[in-house]
């Protein structure tokens, strides 16, 4: 279980998992992934979260605005950038990056 999966989890009305979370949008479930983060991720700048993360993925601003909503809005995207930024340097995607290379036997560097 991957730790966004734990996160859906937490969530009341999001889907269990990112898997089914891809499968709801018709995505697939490393773009979930990679939407989740990117949207985590711009919640904490100025601008329009969707907007920025659709420039930053180059994903369908419609797509990551479903993402947004089945993951329980705004307000959730916040439990995703504190969770998923573990060196706190602003940028979850590096540890994102980090934690797939030791799912998949590579060195967290």
């Amino acid at each position: 279980m991957s730790i966004l999966d734990g996160i859906l989890k937490n969530i009341g009305g999001a889907p269990d998992d990112v898997v089914n979370l891809a499968a709801k949008l018709g995505i697939d479930p490393k773009m979930a992934e990679m939407a989740i983060a990117a949207l985590g991720k711009t919640h904490t700048m100025d601008g329009d979260t969707v907007t920025l993360a659709a420039e930053k993925t180059g994903m369908s601003p419609d797509i990551l605005s479903q993402i947004v909503t089945a993951i329980g809005g705004e307000g959730s995207l916040s439990n995703f950038a504190s969770i998923l930024d573990q060196d706190k340097d602003g940028n979850p995607l590096n540890d994102i990056m980090g934690m797939a290379k030791g799912l998949f036997g590579g060195s967290k560097s």
